[in-house]
């Protein structure tokens, strides 16, 4: 062998030697990191979590309705005439019998002045017959006669007094009216909107339940009324009228109840949530909406676990999913009839992130909303 022959020789062996010798520190060094992040635990799920509490829930019967007025009317003018008088003011209190519009009436004013200088006569004719019948100086159909006029005189005058009564247009009960539809000095037909007048205090409120409530229903149960408008605050009323018949197309029954509105807070046509309260009482385990995960196979939860500590004394976390039966829900509570224990605590958010065993780590410094009658944001 040449001595060019030995010098590649061994050139091409160093070469090799020094290659083998790179890739056995790479697999020494892969294999160390390997073994070095197989001996690292993941790292924990960061949630939040609650204890489930054992809560006396009244039972109720919730429904939505709306408000009426006790009272309620658009006052019309019977007769038709011109506005001489405008004597309320839109939106104002008015007292019943107090007077609204008064129309032309100056012609029927003139009508029964003659038609009671009329009446007067035709009574003193009268007295005269009768005193003369009683002396026999005249006849019976002399009598008959001025009984006749007096009589038809007296009802002329009083057919005047009734246009003139028709003409003054008085409240008809004690209310609050609305926005006047009329002017002074226009003329109205008959039959034109004038007001409208509502009575404010007490108020109706008009709801339906299914007809299979309808053996929990009484005349004087309490019920507690929430509307948007007022958020936080129940009003309490009572039911004063059930619908003897159930509405055929919904099979549901129209239930009434009586408000008090001294304060005029509440008004006709407004929207909002009832629940009539019954006299029973259920021992339920209760926990906040945002601990449920809800899905097609069945409603779950994360139970958190404790298997004792690590090798540092921190305690070790792991959640196990809980299938659960839920039942009633009140704001920002849900009732669970099983699968859930008073004082179980579990997972109110980072659902998403787990599995059942997953590791995990509580942080509660943000409290989650856990009310039987939450407000609503920015109200």
């Amino acid at each position: 062998m040449t001595l060019t022959a030995k010098r590649s020789l061994w050139m091409a062996l160093s070469v090799f030697l020094v290659i083998g010798a790179i890739a056995a520190w790479k697999i020494l060094t892969v294999r160390a990191i390997i073994a070095k992040m197989s001996q690292q635990k993941p790292p924990l799920t960061v949630v939040s979590s609650t204890k489930a509490t054992e809560e006396i829930w009244q039972r109720r019967l919730h429904a939505v309705g709306s408000f009426a007025a006790s009272e309620g009317i658009t006052v019309t003018n019977e007769l038709d005439g011109a506005v001489t008088q405008i004597a309320f003011a839109s939106g104002a209190p008015v007292q019943q019998g107090e007077l609204l519009v008064q129309l032309d009436v100056s012609a029927e004013r003139a009508q029964l002045a003659n038609a009671v200088a009329g009446a007067d006569l035709a009574r003193i004719n009268l007295r005269r017959a009768q005193e003369l019948r009683a002396k026999d100086t005249n006849s019976q159909a002399e009598l008959d006669l001025g009984e006749a006029q007096a009589r038809q005189t007296a009802a002329t005058a009083d057919a005047l007094r009734a246009v003139i009564a028709k003409k003054t247009i008085r409240a008809p009960f004690t209310g609050r009216t609305g926005i006047r539809q009329i002017n002074l000095g226009q003329f109205l037909k008959g039959g034109t909107a004038i007001v409208t007048l509502q009575a404010l205090d007490p108020l109706f409120f008009n709801f339906y339940l299914p007809q299979q409530d309808v053996t929990h229903l009484t005349v004087g149960q309490v019920v507690q009324i929430t509307v948007d408008a007022y958020p936080g605050v129940v009003f309490a009323g009572e039911i004063t009228a059930i619908n003897p018949k159930v509405e055929e197309t919904s099979r549901n029954l129209l239930v009434q109840a009586t408000v008090r509105n001294q304060d005029e807070r509440l008004r006709p046509g407004m929207f909002a949530a009832l629940d009539v309260v019954l006299p029973r009482q259920d021992k339920l385990v209760t926990l906040p909406l945002t601990a449920i995960s809800y899905n097609p196979y069945g409603n779950s939860v994360y139970v958190v676990e404790n298997k004792g500590r690590d090798a540092s004394g921190q305690p070790v976390l792991v959640v196990r999913q809980q299938f659960v039966q839920l039942g009633s829900q009140r704001g920002d509570q849900v009732a669970v009839l099983k699968g859930v224990n008073a004082g179980d605590e579990v997972v109110t958010a980072g659902q998403l992130k787990l599995r059942n065993g997953s590791s995990v780590q509580l942080n509660n410094t943000v409290e989650q909303t856990n009310s039987l009658r939450p407000n609503l944001p920015n109200t």
